[in-house]
């Protein structure tokens, strides 16, 4: 008799066979995650408190601000998150920690035995099992990110949930929330609920208008940026108020001023979470300690590194829209300056051209790859294309690896004389791929 395969191999197998027999065609309604839940015994009503939050920027990066800051606390905290980086389980932590493979096989194969071969999504399957497995192992709060939207949100079935929050809105995803600012910002309003207050970042004047008509027609209080809350960098940390309560708090462990402000949105959920006392020093706790991989994360080791020459800087992102390459082009602008090439992927769902436009006065010139083992990854050429139309000399390469070697024989020829730094970003899809192999 064979041995039995590992649980992760398992695990992978069972993911697969889920993929193609619920692909990734997005049907924007609850109809079917509710009629799931109903057969599972209605598991995400029986959670423990539950923070939920929507954006086009940022979202992740809150949450993991705010998980740092309540468990710093003392508190058992469940999170759901996406998409993953290397390991699935990444999307479904359990009071602290990552599921693990046997108990989200378990969890799996029974939401698909319940499901009998009904219509629907992988999203919608897994985000199933992420309820189960919160309803059923003990917590104080559960945080969930939203996907892609908010309104028709697989994790926007929460009747009550103790705070929301809105991080800030782009233009992203057009394909299923919308063209327009408007009509994207109504997408993400969704998840306000009558009464329940509302943490509102840094937004546009249309975003805005759409989330205060959303609040005022469900009468739930808002907490805006630049009116009930702010944040600013002082030269030692950061200065947040909120009404007449003001903390002096660290920098963030995660590099970039746009992070100033997803910590600022997470302190004041934070102070604002209905029965959770999280206090200053918890908070100040959590901002030096923070973990979110793939933004602005310096890689050193790995093949990839290693074809470089010594001393050459390498920085991870997942930047994936016109918002985050803005916020990305001015991180890199408080970096000491140094020749910069870009090595980037993306998915062919994603504005190419407004990720790469910031980015292009920064950059020598940049390497253009199809995501490895992404169907819907935009192709090599067509993202060479569209590098050049923003004015950024770029040429298509089979592999990252390619690309690297490319890059490394250029450093070389020009006998570039400061130390030379490597960006990689475009999509959270490429940043797992390349933490799985260099990290």
């Amino acid at each position: 008799m064979a041995p039995p395969r590992p649980a992760a191999a398992e695990l992978d197998s069972i993911l697969q066979r889920l993929m193609a027999l619920h692909p990734k065609a997005i049907d924007l309604s609850l109809e079917r995650i509710r009629a799931l839940l109903s057969k599972l015994g209605d598991p995400h009503l029986g959670l423990p408190p539950v923070f939920h939050v929507a954006g086009s920027k940022g979202k992740g990066s809150t949450t993991a601000f705010l998980r740092a800051f309540a468990e710093a606390a003392g508190y058992r905290v469940h999170v759901y998150t996406s998409p993953h980086l290397v390991r699935f389980n990444e999307r479904i932590r359990l009071a602290g920690r990552l599921i693990q493979d046997e108990r989200l096989i378990a969890l799996l194969e029974h939401c698909e035995r319940v499901n009998a071969g009904q219509p629907i999504t992988f999203f919608e399957i897994t985000t199933a099992a992420a309820y189960l497995a919160f309803a059923e192992a003990p917590a104080d709060l559960v945080l969930l990110e939203t996907g892609l939207g908010g309104i028709a949100d697989t994790t926007n079935v929460i009747p009550q949930p103790r705070l929301t929050a809105i991080t800030p809105i782009g233009i992203d995803h057009v394909a299923f929330l919308g063209d327009t600012i408007a009509k994207i910002a109504a997408a993400k309003a969704g998840i306000i609920k009558p009464g329940i207050p509302c943490v509102v970042g840094p937004q546009p004047d249309e975003a805005m208008a759409v989330i205060a008509a959303q609040a005022a027609e469900c009468r739930a209080p808002l907490i805006r940026h630049g009116h009930e809350w702010d944040v600013q960098a002082t030269p030692n940390g950061m200065h947040w108020h909120q009404d007449d309560q003001e903390l002096a708090l660290p920098h963030p462990a995660l590099l970039g001023e746009h992070q100033i402000v997803n910590a600022g949105t997470a302190v004041t959920c934070a102070r604002n979470l209905a029965g959770f006392d999280i206090p200053p020093e918890a908070i100040a706790h959590g901002l030096r300690n923070v973990d979110w991989p793939a933004r602005m994360q310096r890689l050193t080791r790995g093949p990839l590194i290693e074809m470089l020459p010594p001393g050459t800087e390498v920085w991870l992102d997942g930047a994936h829209n016109a918002m985050a390459g803005a916020a990305l082009a001015e991180t890199l602008q408080i970096l000491p300056p140094m020749p910069t090439w870009l090595l980037v992927g993306m998915l062919n769902t994603k504005d190419a051209a407004g990720l790469l436009r910031p980015l292009q006065p920064l950059m020598r010139a940049a390497r253009c790859i199809a995501i490895p083992g992404e169907a819907n990854s935009l192709s090599a050429e067509d993202l060479t294309a569209a590098a050049r139309s923003v004015g950024l000399p770029a040429m298509p390469t089979e592999s990252a690896e390619a690309a690297m070697r490319q890059i490394a024989e250029t450093i070389k020829a020009e006998a570039v004389s400061a130390p030379a730094r490597v960006v990689i970003t475009g999509s959270l899809y490429l940043a797992g791929r390349i933490l799985s192999e260099n990290s």
